[in-house]
């Protein structure tokens, strides 16, 4: 039920703003609306408003504006309030008005999330330390220890631990020039991130040195009934002092189902529980679990206004770029589509971030927010980089394109989506079923 509820509310409201985009851009250049539509398929319910009804469909995975004369061939196309009859320019801005409030959506909600908890690394000075190096890695075979430091990685000096993952998950398959300070001595190596076969993002196989926080708890798995709570810092594991999340998954794969001891800090007190792993399938294959999301431990503070909106802006902008080198590695081949997710995957997400909570859950309507604005401005037919894509090409061509080759051009894009839906769907289903 919080899985349902969770992702009609993340699906609509990304819906419902981005339609409410190409709605007001309409509205201000005077086009007749017709239909606004939440969902496609049979209309379940809504309202008529003037000439526009307002409506939500049985299909809520999309929506539509529909206008006078938006499509070749309509009968009204000759109406002065048509959309084709409108200035090119109008147009353009009309489609990108969409996209355009998706982005304003993320950025929006990301500030109001870091006015109310923001979180930033306990010691800067540590950043680009290197906790824990996974056996056989790409890291490991470049020679990469723990506790070397990251001075240099690619074109980027000094560089935070956030900017080193998106330099490792976006270069699966291509050598990196890594500098690393060890024991007073800079040393050169080259890491060469492997492709992980179930999301296709580059692995190198090295982990932040820090304190290891609990970010969430799943219900009904051994770390809630043995009292766990977001939060938490492990501070030991068996005795074994923990530096970084894979030490702790090391330990628990290690003791094939045997209990953990794990010391733990929370409101400033050494607490000790055991846990009882459990082998089941949880967020991959099958495995020893305790059910818990962590994180590195950070210092959680409030900023104002101004630098909420500002860390905003970095962020989406840092995500959007991550998001085209992701599409270049897969043009390239270098990156598997096999991360891409669909609507069942998308309701997995929601109801995941649902249970860890409102953060949680917002960070996630702000990242999809932000996909969706990405993914609308590819020059795809039927998405609002198609449209934009025809109307700058009928600009520099001083014409319009000829009715043949704009119905060719939307099915060639509905034939497109149509295998989108069913390979991203085939992804999801084939992420639940067992290996093998």
């Amino acid at each position: 039920m919080v899985t349902f509820v969770s992702v009609l509310v993340l699906i609509g409201v990304m819906i419902l703003v981005h339609e409410l985009g190409h709605y007001w851009a309409a509205r201000w250049f005077d086009v007749r609306i017709d239909t606004f539509s939440i969902g496609f398929g049979p209309r379940l319910f809504g309202v008529k408003r003037g000439e526009t009804d307002f409506k939500v469909s049985a299909i809520i995975f999309g929506g539509y504006v529909k206008m006078a004369g938006d499509q070749p061939g309509d009968e009204d196309v000759n109406d002065p309030r048509a959309f084709l009859a409108k200035p090119r320019w109008q147009r353009l801005v009309i489609a990108m008005a969409g996209p355009a409030m998706n982005v304003v959506l993320a950025v929006a909600i990301l500030t109001g999330v870091y006015m109310v908890r923001y979180p930033k690394p306990l010691s800067p000075s540590q950043e680009g330390v290197i906790g824990y190096v996974t056996p056989g890695s790409a890291a490991a075979e470049a020679g990469i220890r723990d506790g070397d430091r990251i001075v240099r990685i690619g074109d980027l000096g000094n560089p935070t631990w956030e900017q080193i993952i998106i330099k490792e998950i976006s270069n699966a398959g291509r050598p990196m020039q890594v500098e690393i300070l060890r024991q007073g001595k800079d040393i050169w190596t080259t890491v060469t991130p492997k492709s992980d076969p179930q999301s296709g993002l580059g692995v190198a196989g090295w982990q932040e040195l820090g304190e290891v926080q609990v970010a969430g708890v799943y219900p009904d798995m051994p770390a809630e009934k043995a009292g766990l709570q977001s939060g938490d810092v492990l501070l030991r594991a068996d005795g074994q002092p923990l530096r970084s999340q894979h030490r702790l998954h090391e330990i628990i794969e290690g003791g094939k189902g045997r209990a953990v001891d794990l010391d733990i800090l929370r409101d400033g007190h050494e607490e000790r529980v055991r846990v009882q792993p459990v082998y089941t399938k949880l967020d991959g294959p099958e495995r020893w679990v305790i059910g818990v999301s962590l994180e590195p431990r950070m210092q959680t503070t409030q900023l104002s206004l101004p630098a909420a909106m500002r860390e905003s802006i970095r962020q989406n902008a840092q995500s959007a770029t991550l998001m085209y080198r992701f599409l270049v590695g897969i043009i390239e081949r270098r990156m598997s589509a096999k991360s891409l997710s669909g609507p069942v995957g998308i309701a997995q997400l929601s109801g995941e971030a649902a249970r860890q909570g409102a953060i949680a859950f917002l960070g996630l309507m702000a990242l999809l927010s932000l996909n969706l604005a990405v993914f609308n401005l590819l020059p795809i037919p039927i998405l609002d980089g198609g449209v934009i894509l025809m109307l700058l090409v009928e600009m520099l061509m001083r014409r319009d394109l000829s009715l043949r080759v704009k119905e060719a051009f939307l099915k060639l894009g509905f034939v497109f989506l149509m295998a989108v839906l069913v390979f991203t769907v085939y992804n999801d289903i084939s992420r639940m079923l067992p290996p093998g």
